[in-house]
């Protein structure tokens, strides 16, 4: 079962991270062109970045209402909701026409659509962690709790293959057809996600919850009251990942092409080399944890990001292609995967089964929606502003540190055993912290 489990949920994850950083992808690269067109090229760049930041703050409100449902009625049933809702918006995402056809209606919808996939996405990464770690051992939970997160290097990759070939038409065909094909393909494979998701037993954990009628009615409610400590130390701790994560895969797609002249096909590239290596780091990364610790290995990572803060922009500068793929894998795999590793089992370590699925939700969507989906946005203004990227590498360093605060008052939770605790509230938490 374990296996089958983390099978789906790799899977699922995958087909969803396809749908949200598609977005990314079209945001840094045609969006401005299609739905923001502006005599101005940097007024129309900040304004579809700022289109993607909306999907993050979009993601906290996911987390909260479905991590309510995934505490109230199961992982499983919430898993696929959101992934039909993901699969519907970027699908219809393709078909919206442009900014010269119906005028401010274009980009309304492109923020609706967007708002969709932000819900569905604030539940996706925690969920599938989250299955994953309560059906596992807890001598292996590190490890397991990390192959799905793969997921998400996997629906990047994804991304990348598919939208990559279109980078190269002409110009012309890019900006008025070729951007769309990606995003229709996403109704094509949402019969798969769904087919291998329905086959996925609940959780031990949630089940003997619910046979005990130790189920919260409000499970966001009872985690603020009991674990708001756990809660803020986990919402610092996931900001780490978010700079090492969205810098490399969206803002540095825009670097690289618009500051520094070369094909957009670079950048795509780079992060198909970047995420293909995840599918090695991420799980090797878990079984670390199981054997140091999750905070000795989340730690590295934090460290690694601040030491590559100013590094990776004076690589991406030479102006050298695998130069520029060396940058994008060792911030994006080697330093963020070292935090999202050890990090996918941690985080349900420090909450209770009442409301563990809401408490790994909100405090990732909400880190998400303060240092992910703002961060390419101010990125880019910081780099206008500045002409030059020294102060985002300062702001880089700076945001590493508060990850380093929030984990610091963690506690590790390798040898916390879910089920037979999951009949006793509030002992699964103290254990962990």
């Amino acid at each position: 079962m374990i296996r089958r489990v983390v099978s789906a949920s790799t899977v699922g994850t995958a087909l969803e991270w396809y749908d949200f950083m598609l977005f990314g992808t079209a945001a840094a690269l045609v969006f401005d062109k299609v739905f923001f067109p502006s005599h101005d090229p940097m007024v129309g760049t900040l304004a579809a970045l700022a289109t993607f930041a909306v999907g993050f703050f979009a993601r906290p409100l996911g987390g909260l209402l479905f991590g309510h449902y995934g505490d109230r009625i199961g992982r499983k049933k919430v898993l696929v909701v959101t992934l039909c809702l993901m699969a519907v918006a970027s699908t219809l995402m393709g078909l919206i026409p442009d900014y010269d056809s119906i005028g401010l209606a274009a980009p309304a919808l492109l923020v609706f659509l967007r708002v969709l996939q932000g819900l569905g996405a604030g539940a996706e990464y925690a969920g599938g962690a989250l299955m994953a770690a309560e059906h596992a051992p807890p001598r292996k939970r590190g490890l397991y709790a990390a192959i799905p997160p793969t997921g998400n290097g996997i629906g990047v990759i994804l991304a990348a293959a598919v939208f990559t070939p279109f980078t190269m038409l002409p110009e012309d065909q890019f900006t008025s057809w070729g951007w769309r094909i990606p995003f229709l393909i996403s109704i094509l494979i949402l019969p798969v996600g769904l087919y291998i998701r329905m086959r996925v037993a609940e959780t031990p954990a949630f089940d003997q919850t619910r046979e005990q009628g130790a189920r919260t009615s409000f499970p966001a409610l009872d985690l603020v009251r009991s674990e708001p400590r756990a809660l803020l130390r986990c919402l610092l701790t996931n900001i780490g990942p978010n700079v090492a994560t969205y810098v490399p895969s969206v803002y540095a797609l825009t670097y690289i092409e618009e500051d520094l002249g070369m094909a957009a096909s670079v950048g795509t590239v780079g992060l198909l080399i970047a995420n293909s290596v995840k599918m090695v780091t991420l799980p090797l990364s878990g079984a670390l944890s199981d054997r140091w610790g999750r905070k000795p290995v989340f730690a590295s990572g934090a460290v690694l990001c601040a030491l590559l803060a100013f590094p990776f922009f004076w690589l991406l500068d030479t102006g050298h292609s695998w130069v520029v793929w060396i940058a994008m894998t060792l911030l994006l795999t080697v330093a963020n995967d070292l935090m999202l590793g050890s990090q996918a089992a941690m985080l349900p370590e420090q909450f209770d089964t009442r409301f563990r699925y809401t408490g790994v939700a909100v405090s990732r969507e909400f880190a998400a929606a303060l240092a992910g989906g703002t961060l390419p946005f101010v990125a880019a203004a910081l780099t206008s502003l500045t002409g030059d990227t020294w102060a985002l590498s300062t702001l880089m360093i700076l945001l590493c540190g508060l990850s380093l605060i929030g984990m610091s008052g963690l506690r590790d939770g390798r040898h916390l055993s879910f089920v037979e605790d999951a009949s006793r509230p509030g002992k699964e938490a103290a254990a962990a912290s």
